[in-house]
């Protein structure tokens, strides 16, 4: 067979199967103008939100940075300011504090704030144990159409659980039984912070569609935290000795290295709080610099006024209150607004450490009402004042300081209402169940061997 029939025959073969498939084009031509016709009928989809490796690789860093906080940095700043007999007792506070709300918060406490429900109270219990939550769910950001995994989102807010119960401690540190301290936790998270929590961040709450502004937890965590911490040393009384007895700090070291840490987790605390790596992380990201400069300075300038000398204890103090003033303001202030915002916290807080605690008698032993509540409330109502924006906030240009600093007070005065009178209920329940103090004898022997068994240092 020649070269040029074998091309004809190969030629003709091919036009052959040309043939049948245009064939079988004409014949499906119907069906696949009705498909199409199908189609344009139905309505457009919507788009699935978008999940960000960036936003998500960002998140779990901030979740990580909130915990160490807690695990060490909370901690080794309320270890050194105890005396060495009673460190670990702290530190144990802390520690199990810390495994005890996470598993709380998988079994009941995300329902609790963030279940779903319509309620503007609390979330419901659609939630509980993590019910419908899979790999595939996703929570909402700040922006339209860009989402993070739901179980990021239960991990970051996780972690804001445990601190806020883990400041608590402050107040009664010394002379309490660490049952108690267990107990408390369970039952104060489970009424105060997951309501509270609720009614602050999720979009059904009471405050949150009041347009209460608070970026990372100036109600939901320090005020929630402080006026517990107030209550808390009322119910358990004054530690033996106050008064009589050297209650210096016993390290001041730790205590500058967990200020620092607390400092450095504190930016995943706020910049974190914006659930994306955008622009309004960084914002915050500043602004928990220079507020926490501004209280610094201030607060070492107020001590070098009335004392002659400006101590470590007083830069640290003053490092937490402007953190802590921040935190409400970070994502809707300006840097220079923070800066001022933080020193005047600086100062109501010194006022309320130096003066107000002595008139009173109050005996808040690491002082987390006068930082921390105080700080939150000076914070959160100068949100409503430096969110303006001719003060370099982020505000609309019809924004109202009237009108914002008084939902910003309603807030304040919710969030201590709620926060105390529960919290007094349940301090008082646990003292019925289990007692709150120790005996004498175990609070003069320490915490640590009474309660632990064991001396944080050996001659």
């Amino acid at each position: 067979m020649s070269r040029s029939f074998r091309l004809l025959r190969q030629m003709a073969a091919a036009g052959a199967c040309l043939g049948a498939a245009a064939a079988l084009v004409v014949a499906a031509g119907p069906a696949i103008a009705q498909d199409a016709a199908a189609t344009a009928a139905a309505p457009a989809a919507e788009a699935a939100p978008i999940v960000d490796k960036g936003d998500v690789a960002w998140m779990m860093t901030a979740t990580l940075l909130v915990l160490f906080m807690t695990m060490p940095g909370l901690a080794l700043f309320y270890g050194g300011l105890v005396r060495a007999k009673n460190m670990l007792s702290v530190l144990m506070q802390c520690t199990v504090i810390t495994g005890v709300v996470m598993i709380v918060w998988v079994l009941w406490g995300y329902s609790f704030a963030f279940g779903g429900g319509t309620s503007p109270y609390w979330g419901g219990l659609g939630k509980l144990f993590l019910a419908g939550v899979t790999m595939d769910s996703t929570s909402a950001t700040f922006s339209d159409g860009v989402a993070i995994p739901e179980y990021l989102f239960i991990a970051f807010q996780m972690t804001f659980a445990v601190i806020t119960p883990a400041l608590i401690v402050g107040a009664f540190a010394e002379r309490i039984r660490f049952s108690a301290v267990v107990l408390f936790t369970i039952l104060w998270v489970t009424f105060v912070y997951f309501p509270i929590a609720h009614m602050v961040w999720d979009g059904s709450g009471l405050i949150f569609n009041w347009g209460a502004l608070d970026f990372a937890g100036g109600t939901v965590v320090h005020i929630n935290a402080g006026i517990a911490a107030l209550v808390g040393c009322l119910f358990v009384g004054k530690r033996t000795g106050l008064g009589r007895d050297n209650m210096a700090p016993h390290s001041m070291t730790l205590t500058m290295v967990g200020a620092s840490i607390l400092w450095v987790g504190w930016f995943g605390f706020n910049a974190g709080s914006n659930l994306e790596a955008t622009s309004g992380a960084v914002l915050a990201m500043l602004n928990t610099f220079t507020a926490t400069a501004g209280a610094l300075v201030a607060w070492c300038l107020i001590e070098t006024t009335m004392r002659g000398k400006a101590s470590m204890l007083g830069a640290a103090s003053g490092m937490v209150a402007g953190l802590v003033a921040v935190t409400p303001a970070c994502g809707t202030i300006g840097p220079v607004g923070a800066i001022v915002l933080g020193a005047l916290a600086s100062g109501c807080c010194y006022f309320f450490v130096s003066v107000v605690k002595n008139r009173f008698g109050y005996d808040d032993s690491l002082d987390v009402f006068g930082i921390h509540g105080i700080g939150g409330i000076v914070g959160a109502i100068g949100t409503g004042i430096f969110t303006a924006p001719w003060l370099g906030g982020t505000g609309a240009e019809d924004f109202s300081i009237v009108g914002q600093t008084t939902t910003q007070v309603w807030a304040v005065l919710v969030t201590i209402l709620w926060c105390g009178i529960v919290s007094a209920i349940l301090f008082k329940l646990v003292d019925l169940v289990i007692g709150l103090r120790p005996t004498p004898e175990q609070e003069r022997e320490g915490l640590d061997l009474s309660y632990h068994g064991e001396a944080a240092y050996h001659a």
